[in-house]
Parts: structure tokens; sequence; C-alpha cells
């Protein structure tokens, strides 16, 4: 129902705050090789509304995948060009993390080995892709802190599996594994 609802609300949204080149209509209809291809130069946003689709395809260990990689590259656009408007992009990725990014860690939180994994399998194709939409060049301390930030959160999933999992069964969430 929620994943739904995002789908609808990118198709607004999405548009009239970004430079996307991919609208949703097409993440949600063109074949995975060619958005794929697209995303490297396309506005954070992009990999969220992706993600969003493959979750809903069912393709769930993906859209953690592409949900971190989003999330990265639209942490390090908002801090290396921080927006004059807050209603603008810093609020959507607000909106973002708290919708999509709750639904896909509720359910990355039921396997944290999967979890970690994806996490680390996001930062090894971020480092192995350009980004036409954020310079990693000029922009490479704040890259930095924003990768070191997210491998540190890789680490702290795997380490503490056990404990996220005894969690999960007291807020009587299934675990997956």
């Amino acid at each position: 129902m929620i994943l739904r609802t995002l789908i609808v609300l990118f198709a607004f949204i999405v548009p009239a705050t970004t430079r996307a080149a991919l609208t949703p209509e097409e993440i949600k209809n063109l074949p995975d090789t060619k958005i794929e291809a697209a995303l490297p130069s396309e506005h954070p946003s992009s990999y969220y509304s992706y993600a969003v689709r493959l979750f809903s395809e069912g393709r769930k260990d993906e859209s953690i995948f592409w949900f971190y990689i989003g999330q990265l590259r639209y942490r390090v656009y908002l801090k290396a060009t921080p927006p004059s408007d807050p209603s603008g992009d810093p609020a959507l990725f607000a909106s973002l993390n708290a919708t999509v990014g709750q639904t896909i860690n509720e359910y990355a939180g039921g396997d944290p080995k999967v979890w970690a994994a994806q996490i680390a399998l996001a930062l090894k194709w971020d480092s192995d892709h350009p980004n036409g939409f954020t310079s990693k060049e000029k922009f490479k301390t704040v890259y930095d802190s924003i990768r070191a930030g997210l491998e540190r959160l890789g680490k702290y999933v795997e380490s503490s599996a056990g404990k996220m999992r005894e969690e999960r069964k007291k807020r009587g969430l299934e675990n997956r594994g």
C-alpha cells in the first residue's frame, strides 16, 4: 500500500523538484539495463524510485542495494551543494527516507547479513561508477565523509545482527533469515 502511494507521489513531486532525465513513469516501465545505465547521471531521487519499483516487484534485496546508493548520493549532493530552499531537495530527501527508507530498512532488518552485504555492494558500485550529478573529484572530501558513515553503518549492522533480531522479536516483526 505505502509503495503504491510512493510511486504515485514520485510522479508528481520528483519532476517538479529535480533535474532528473528519467521520469518516474520510465523508471517504472523501462528494462533494468536502460535504467541502470542512466542512473549514474540521474538525480539521487531516481535511485529511490528504482528501489521502490524493485521492492514492489518482490526484488527486495536488490531494492536495499539501490536504496543505499541513492541515499549515499543524495547525502553527498545535499552536503556538497546546500540548497537555499529547504522545501525542495532537503524536504524530498527527508520524505523519501521516512517512507521508502522505513519500508526497506524494516525488510532489511530481517536479515542483517544480507543488509550489511547490500550496503557493501552499494559502496562498491558507487566507487566503480561515475556520478554525473555531483562530481566525485570536486567534492572528494564530502564523498569520503558520507562514504565513511555508510561504511560504519554496514559494520554496525553486521556486528549487531543478534541484537537486532532480539529487538525485532520484541516488536513482533518476523525474521527473514
